[in-house]
């Protein structure tokens, strides 16, 4: 029997028209999207809103709210906000006191079931940038806005999504969930990068090593394959054969792609079941997280 492999779409991120055109935006395009990328194969949508005026991102929960409200009432799907990229110029000022407050009050209301939560912090900035004087940014996750994300977390059950930018992320987010009493399992995304100076590339010797790494610090959590201005399509094969997930969509492909989220989700679905695997259902995808053992 195939093997079910989770598929995820990022469907826009926080990049604005000016950086990745094909991205949705206004709210009835987000959700549109959102479906478009479920009917093609994902079990999971990620995604950004936005404050239409501006095309800058907005962490506002009641938008949000609308955005999963909206893609759930056609389609049954796993759909989770992102958190305000910290020190970058990429997003909108932060909304209220914390970076979690939008997620908590999510939660409050039973519309999430993951939350993005970043357990590190790393310099950003392009390689194409570098020559022409590129300084970046950090992208902050300070400890007391890791905590944060974690409480809420531990609070609402929700599962996080940890971005594992640099390897010392997986360490870092196995100590702190272990440190969480009943946490639900966190799934590790895996991130890789051709465009960004962070992380490894998109190769199976890279693949090989975060999953080293994984199953020393946490044994057995599901990992992903991603990641920002890169192409995830050669490691598909290597990510099936050891039942590692997938994550495809307009956030994560190189600036200027020319596909739409339902073609990119329709790709790497193709893609998967070449690979022997088939894409898992919602229902699989919730029920393999039911049957693993909380962090602690």
């Amino acid at each position: 029997m195939s093997k079910p492999i989770w598929v995820e779409a990022a469907i826009n991120g926080p990049w604005g028209k000016e950086r990745q055109p094909g991205i949705p935006v206004a709210m009835a395009d987000i959700v549109a999207d959102g479906i478009a990328a479920v009917e093609a194969g994902a079990a999971i949508v990620h995604l950004h809103v936005y404050d239409e005026a501006t095309g800058r991102q907005r962490d506002d929960w009641e938008l949000y709210a609308r955005a999963i409200e909206g893609i759930r009432a056609r389609v049954d799907a796993i759909v989770y906000p992102t958190i305000p990229i910290l020190g970058s110029g990429y997003a909108g000022d932060m909304l209220g006191s914390g970076r979690y407050t939008h997620l908590a009050e999510l939660a409050k209301r039973g519309l999430v079931e993951w939350g993005v939560l970043d357990p590190g912090s790393c310099n950003w900035l392009t390689f194409a940038g570098i020559p022409a004087g590129e300084t970046g940014f950090i992208y902050q996750n300070p400890g007391e806005h890791i905590r944060e994300g974690m409480a809420v977390a531990q609070a609402y059950r929700i599962h996080p999504s940890y971005a594992i930018y640099e390897p010392g992320f997986t360490r870092l987010g196995a100590a702190l969930a272990a440190a969480y009493p009943g946490l639900p399992t966190p799934i590790y995304r895996l991130m890789f990068s051709d465009d960004f100076a962070w992380g490894f590339p998109p190769r199976i010797w890279a693949l090989e090593a975060h999953l080293k790494l994984l199953e020393e610090a946490a044994p057995g959590a599901p990992a992903m394959i991603a990641g920002l201005g890169v192409d995830v399509s050669g490691l598909i094969g290597a990510a099936v054969a050891r039942g590692v997930h997938l994550r495809t969509g307009l956030e994560d492909v190189p600036f200027g792609c020319t596909s739409s989220n339902a073609a990119l989700v329709a790709a790497m679905v193709g893609e998967l079941e070449r690979q022997g695997g088939r894409p898992a259902s919602v229902a699989e995808v919730r029920a393999e997280l039911a049957g693993k053992a909380t962090s602690a």
